[in-house]
């Protein structure tokens, strides 16, 4: 794999680091972001020609941990290792070592040392207030337990809280940047590659580009002993506590998105289910939306697992680990093939989703809200009373709508579904009397195109136009 490859989405961080680091004053930063998102890669690169400590901290607690960081430090210093009981007095022999001159130490996986020791943010401010802040050094403290990092140095609550200079999330890569690391592969197997590996660089960077679909899933997924076999597991071990009735949840999730329902399927007691997804929330594995347009304490909730890679797993090698283990791959895949497509078609959705959020389609529009709408009909009886509209997008400033539905086929009549779009669209009560209304269909290929519909600007995507404006 070409090590470049990491980068391509990354350069606003990298300005941000590099103009941090220009200051040549003292600076506090916080990285965080969930697992496998490529901080450490980042933090790495930024770090390459520059004079500094890299230490990556376990779970073994602070007493060792500082063992480690004061070893460490003397082999970069070229010194005899110190005899020091604490992180404060580490700090202090680094800024003696580093004669005011500036110099970058960071932490990775800080969360780790405040999970072990709630005293930890207390020292760090101490460290902080009376040795760093008026030294030429960097900290960066970096973390992949959000839910710990928020928790021990970005609260209002921590003793850290208000002391840094700067924090960055980092994030999955923008469709652009994936697009360009599977460059070889046409848009259609691009869409399949993004609903099953998702966008995180450790993910569908293993994909094989000139093997095909299938061979992948069965070889980096499916494959007892490949790197993604066991992934979801080690997430969830590595978060919680008590990871089997995650497990559960989180399999449960892939079927249905309703809470009473998640519950059922979970076999756990409705009354705990919130708590359950709050703590999924809070480590950035799950997400909760309410409808685009609806009330603004709305009860109509649904939870969907934030990465299409986990959802995969949870959906397809959890409750099929037992023959997985056997080695019948195969067997599993040709079981699962059917639901696959209809898991590629809700990836197809996410997709046209993060086209219109990351502004490359319909650049002309100022959308100030995108996502799902969903609700019921007044008056129609109970198994026709609901209505779903897979993505709406708002301008709230010049009271514009726009409709779209994605189908994840061939030969796609937009007549018809835009005749469908104009009666959903009906349900939604957000300025009706005064809101211009637009409509588009994504799909594989049309029948016919479109360009108005009972009045209303139409805008049909088919793959040849996705891929131009990714820049295929």
């Amino acid at each position: 794999m070409n090590p470049k490859i990491l980068f391509y989405d990354r350069e606003d961080e990298l300005k941000f680091l590099e103009s941090r680091y220009r200051t040549n004053k003292f600076e506090f930063l916080v990285f965080y972001g969930r697992r496998r998102i490529g901080k450490t890669a980042l933090l790495t690169h930024f770090l390459k020609g520059k004079p500094h400590i890299y230490f990556l901290a376990d779970k073994r607690g602070s007493k060792a941990n500082l063992d480690r960081f004061l070893e460490l430090a003397s082999k970069v210093f070229r010194d005899y290792k110190p005899v020091i009981n604490n992180f404060v007095d580490a700090f202090k022999y680094i800024r003696t070592k580093t004669h005011g001159k500036r110099f970058v130490v960071c932490i990775d996986e800080f969360s780790y040392l405040v999970e072990k020791d709630p005293d930890i943010p207390s020292e760090f401010q101490r460290v902080v207030d009376e040795v760093l802040k008026r030294s030429k050094i960097m900290l960066i403290l970096c973390g992949s337990s959000i839910s710990m990092m928020e928790k021990g140095v970005l609260s209002y609550r921590s003793p850290l809280y208000g002391r840094r200079t700067g924090q960055w999330k980092v994030m999955p890569f923008k469709l652009k940047a994936f697009a360009k690391c599977l460059r070889k592969l046409d848009i259609e197997n691009l869409i399949k590659v993004y609903s099953v590996f998702g966008d995180v660089p450790a993910y569908f960077l293993c994909y094989d580009q000139n093997k095909s679909f299938a061979e992948n899933i069965k070889g980096n997924i499916l494959t007892k002993g490949s790197f993604l076999y066991d992934e979801g597991e080690f997430l969830l071990r590595q978060e919680l506590k008590e990871p089997e009735t995650y497990f559960s949840i989180l399999h449960a999730m892939t079927l249905t998105a309703g809470l009473s329902k998640l519950a059922s399927l979970a076999n756990i007691p409705a009354k705990d289910t919130s708590k359950y997804l709050r703590k999924l929330e809070s480590i950035d594995l799950v997400e909760r939306i309410h409808p685009m347009i609806a009330k603004r304490k709305t009860r109509k909730t649904l939870y969907f697992i934030k990465d299409s890679f986990l959802n995969f797993w949870f959906r397809f090698v959890y409750p099929n680990k037992s023959e997985l283990e056997e080695g019948r791959v195969n067997g599993v895949f040709m079981y699962i093939k059917n639901d696959l497509e209809k898991e590629i078609h809700k990836g197809f959705e996410r997709f046209c989703t993060r086209l219109l959020k990351e502004g490359l389609l319909l650049k002309s529009f100022h959308f100030t809200k995108i996502g799902k709408q969903w609700g019921r009909i007044k008056g129609k009886p109970k198994k026709i009373n609901t209505y779903e509209i897979d993505i709406l997008a708002v301008d709230e400033v010049n009271k514009k709508v726009l409709a779209c539905e994605c189908k994840w086929k061939d030969g796609v009549n937009a007549e018809e579904v835009c005749n469908d779009l104009l009666k959903k669209i009906g349900y939604v009560e957000w300025h009706k009397d005064r809101r211009k209304e637009f409509f588009a269909v994504f799909a594989k290929s049309f029948r016919k195109k479109i360009d108005v519909f009972d009045g209303k600007k139409v805008f049909c995507f088919d793959l040849e136009d996705l891929k131009h404006c990714l820049g295929k």
